[in-house]
């Protein structure tokens, strides 16, 4: 059994040859020089780009036991490197198209050997630059409702759905999601981070007895409903896209809690953007055609999303009560009501708790930056203390429009 070490890049060249002599993976030829290089900016793993004089490569991916952006003093398991690989095998299953491919895990030494997916851009950086990709809405629904739907009580059975949530329990992650999304932000604590002109809005928000409360409330169906096997990080930085592929990535997170948490999280990052753009796009025509695009897309997925749930259920439930159409629809409602409360939850913890994005953070003027940090706030509130009135897409598409006028 080996023994734990972080590696540096020549030990990911070293392991990457021994997989090439062993034939564990054949991405490369046996006469193959290998580089390797660590890149991306993650708060809790290393990642390696190695790669041959053929322009053949693959990522390493090794999870650290500490979260990087504090420090040894935030422990984290490396169990979770199993949980990510398993769940990339689970949700590559259901929807290989949409979902970065594994080619070797290793337990012991916390690592994953994945494809590189370099060709592509990183959704996050392409919609800072106002890029558009029309099949993004169709790919992001395809994928969240296959894995959604397969992983659920519609499809597995009791016995099967309980083997799986132990499979995939994730106290470290979670604890993570549980704080940043749904705690830190609503008190006073050490890992917020927000500017002194915000304090007057986040006093506001800590004292504003309704907001705390459905924070509370989507908190504890987190905590507590174990529906799916979510991605659990469906950030705009953990997409890569070009005009015709979509792929996820880092499904660390993932672990089974309620099916709206993945959709809303990808709402909201597609709102974060959306507000960006007032201080990026001096030109207000773009400005609207693309923000235009945006809404387009978060509609677009919401009603997909909801659309093929519905015929899953429909042709493909294996309990007879799921099957009914009433159900479903009631099903989804509640889903959905969830999606948007996670959505407003997303706003408001990327812009004053620990971890924020660079489509607000980028901003260079200081008070465009600050404007667009006011709109997130109350986007993020309003969508947070309405969703449970959003009853089915009309609703909800009204109320964020006129939220966003």
């Amino acid at each position: 059994m080996a023994k734990y070490t972080a590696f540096n890049a020549e030990h990911a060249v070293d392991y990457i040859k021994e997989l090439v002599k062993s034939e564990l993976i054949s991405v490369f030829p046996a006469d193959a020089t290998l580089t390797a290089y660590e890149f991306g900016d993650g708060n809790l793993n290393l990642v390696f780009r190695v790669a041959d004089q053929y322009n053949n490569s693959v990522i390493l991916k090794q999870a650290l036991p500490y979260a990087r952006c504090v420090g040894e003093s935030w422990p984290l398991s490396l169990d979770r490197a199993r949980i990510e690989a398993e769940v990339l095998i689970n949700h590559g299953k259901l929807c290989p198209e949409h979902t970065v491919a594994i080619l070797h895990h290793n337990v012991e030494l916390a690592l994953t050997v994945l494809e590189d997916l370099g060709e592509l851009q990183i959704l996050r950086g392409a919609q800072i630059n106002a890029e558009q990709f029309p099949l993004l809405a169709s790919h992001v629904a395809l994928y969240l409702s296959r894995i959604g739907f397969y992983n659920s009580d519609f499809y597995l059975s009791a016995e099967d759905k309980k083997a799986k949530v132990s499979q995939f329990i994730n106290p470290d992650l979670c604890k993570i999601t549980e704080d940043l999304f749904f705690t830190d932000p609503y008190i006073e604590h050490e890992r917020n981070n927000f500017p002194t002109e915000l304090t007057e809005h986040v006093e506001s928000i800590r004292n504003n007895d309704a907001l705390k409360l459905a924070a509370a409330k989507l908190k504890a169906k987190f905590l507590s409903c174990p529906q799916t096997l979510l991605h659990g990080d469906m950030h705009s930085g953990s997409i890569f896209v070009d005009s015709k592929t979509t792929k996820m990535i880092d499904p660390e997170f993932g672990f089974f809690g309620p099916v709206g948490f993945d959709i809303g999280s990808f709402m909201g990052n597609l709102l974060l953007n959306y507000c960006a753009q007032n201080a990026r796009i001096t030109e207000q025509a773009k400005r609207r055609q693309y923000q235009t695009h945006l809404l387009t897309c978060l509609q677009d997925c919401y009603s997909q999303f909801e659309q093929h749930w519905l015929n899953l259920a429909s042709s493909e439930a294996t309990d007879i009560s799921f099957a009914n159409r009433a159900f479903s629809e009631d099903y989804l409602q509640h889903v959905l009501r969830d999606a948007v409360g996670y959505c407003g939850a997303e706003l408001i913890r990327r812009t004053i708790g620990l971890a924020h994005v660079a489509d607000i953070d980028g901003i260079e003027d200081a008070q465009a930056r600050l404007a667009v940090q006011q709109q997130t706030l109350v986007l993020g509130e309003q969508l947070m203390l309405n969703a449970t009135s959003c009853n089915n897409k009309d609703e909800f598409f009204s109320l964020l429009i006129s939220l966003l006028n």
